[in-house]
């Protein structure tokens, strides 16, 4: 079974905030969101629901749309995450 890696984007429950990582383990990654280990940032700003991902079997292109990600400005971030989730559910749950 080939190696799967992560692109995701995390958000606080207002949709206010949101967070963009790279991780080969979503479900453990999204699970340490949530219980406040997963980054200081996230801690800080409650963000603790999975709203977005993209799978990658070669994790230099998981990091490589982590980047480009996180250099998009909010609004653009925000499309990408309506058009797989509209409601901004939280996927975990799903």
């Amino acid at each position: 079974m080939p190696n799967s890696y992560y692109t995701y984007i995390m958000s606080n429950q207002s949709n206010s905030t949101i967070y963009v990582g790279v991780t080969n383990n979503i479900e453990r990654r999204a699970f340490e969101h949530m219980d406040g280990s997963g980054a200081k940032f996230t801690s800080k700003y409650k963000i603790n629901k999975l709203v977005y991902f993209e799978r990658y079997t070669e994790v230099k292109d998981a990091i490589q749309r982590e980047k480009q990600l996180k250099g998009w400005k909010r609004e653009k971030k925000n499309n990408l995450i309506s058009q797989m989730n509209p409601e901004w559910r939280d996927l975990m749950k799903d």
